[in-house]
C-alpha cells in the first residue's frame, strides 16, 4: 500500500503519478485524486466509486466486489467518517475508525485507489453550502434525525464532483439514502449512475451494520427480531398491505429489548403503497441504545408472487 505522497514505480500510461496498476494507494488531497481519476477517464476506465464510513464489514466488501467486476474499470473506494449526518446526540466521536484494517481489507480485494480525506481536507474550515434533501428528507429516518439526509446529500455531491464516477453503488439497507441520492443525481444532473446492492446479512438474518459492534450478546439475539419482523410481512404480501404491517408488528412485540421508532410500507419510490405488486418494508428500531435499519421487498396483492 502506497499513499499519495510517496509514489514511485511504474505507472499506467496515461494515468499519471498517483495510480499504480494491481496496486492500492491511500489518497488524502481531493486534488490529487481528481487529477488521477481524470486522467484514467482519459485513457478510457470507467470509475466507479463505493461510497462508505469505514468500519468495513462483508457488506461493504460486497459493493467493492461488484465494483471490481464492471469491465473495464477502476474501483474507488472512499473512507469519511461524515460529521454532517451525525445529530448533536449521535455517536460520530465513537463511530469506530480502523482505517489500516480496512485499507488491508481494500487491498485484499484488489482495490487499487482509497480516498480518505480528513474534515479539513473535504469541508474547509468554515463550510456554509449544503444540498437539501427536501420535504422527503424529513420523514422516516428524517423524522428522527433531523438533517441527516441534507448531510448524506451533501457529502456524496462532493464527492462526485471529487472523484467523477460513472457508476456509485449503495447497499440496499439505507433504502431511503437510495432513493434521495437517485433523486439528487436525477434532480441535479450529475453524470453518474446510482445502483444499489442488495442487504447483506449474517446466516441468522441479521442485517449486517458497523454498528452492530455496539450490540452485546444479549442485544444481537433482540436484533434478529427486526429481520423475522420483515420476513413474516413480506409473507402477508399476498394479503394486502394491512396483513403485512399486522404480522411484522406481531413478531416485534415478542421482544421487549426491541424499540421500534418506525415500520412503513411505502411504494419503490417511498410514496404511499400501491394496491398490488412491489413495495418496501421498511422498519428502524433501537436495540440497548444502538440505532439499526432494516428492510425488505413486499409483493402486494399477488398470490403467486414470492417476496424477499
Amino acid at each position: 500500500m502506497r499513499t499519495s505522497s510517496n509514489r514511485s514505480g511504474s505507472e499506467e500510461v496515461g494515468a499519471g503519478p498517483g495510480f499504480t496498476p494491481r496496486e492500492l494507494t491511500v489518497h488524502r488531497r481531493p486534488e490529487e485524486l481528481r487529477k488521477v481519476t481524470r486522467a484514467l477517464r482519459a485513457t478510457g476506465r470507467r470509475i466507479v466509486l463505493v461510497p462508505t464510513m469505514g468500519a468495513l464489514h462483508e457488506g461493504h466488501l460486497e459493493l467493492v466486489r461488484a465494483a471490481r467486476r464492471v469491465p473495464n474499470s477502476v474501483t474507488v473506494v472512499s473512507v469519511f467518517v461524515n460529521p454532517l449526518q451525525f445529530g448533536p446526540d449521535e455517536d460520530f466521536d465513537s463511530y469506530p475508525r480502523r482505517l489500516d484494517s480496512d485499507v488491508a481489507a481494500l487491498s485484499g480485494e484488489g482495490v487499487e485507489l482509497v480516498f480518505a480525506p480528513g474534515q479539513q481536507d473535504l469541508y474547509g474550515p468554515d463550510p456554509r453550502i449544503t444540498v437539501s434533501a427536501g420535504r422527503a428528507g424529513d420523514e422516516l429516518e428524517g423524522a428522527s434525525r433531523p438533517g441527516h439526509f441534507d448531510g448524506v446529500l451533501t457529502v456524496v455531491a462532493k464527492l462526485f464532483n471529487i472523484v467523477g464516477p460513472d457508476l456509485a453503488l449503495f447497499g440496499e439497507k439505507d433504502y431511503q439514502q437510495l432513493v434521495l441520492l437517485r433523486r439528487m443525481v436525477r434532480e441535479l444532473d450529475f453524470p453518474t449512475e446510482i445502483q444499489g446492492i442488495p442487504i447483506v446479512r449474517e446466516s441468522d438474518g441479521l442485517a449486517l451494520s458497523s454498528r452492530n459492534a455496539y450490540l452485546t450478546e444479549r442485544q444481537r439475539s433482540a436484533a434478529l427480531t427486526l429481520s423475522a419482523a420483515l420476513t413474516a410481512g413480506a409473507h402477508a404480501g399476498p394479503r394486502g398491505a394491512e396483513a403485512v404491517l399486522a404480522a411484522a408488528r406481531e413478531v416485534l412485540d415478542t421482544e421487549p429489548m426491541v424499540e421500534v421508532d418506525y415500520l412503513q410500507l411505502r411504494d419503490r419510490d417511498l410514496g404511499p403503497p400501491p394496491e398490488r405488486g412491489e413495495a418496501r418494508l421498511l422498519l428502524a428500531a433501537t436495540v440497548g441504545g444502538t440505532r439499526l435499519l432494516d428492510n425488505a421487498l413486499v409483493v402486494l396483492n399477488e398470490s403467486d408472487a414470492v417476496a424477499g
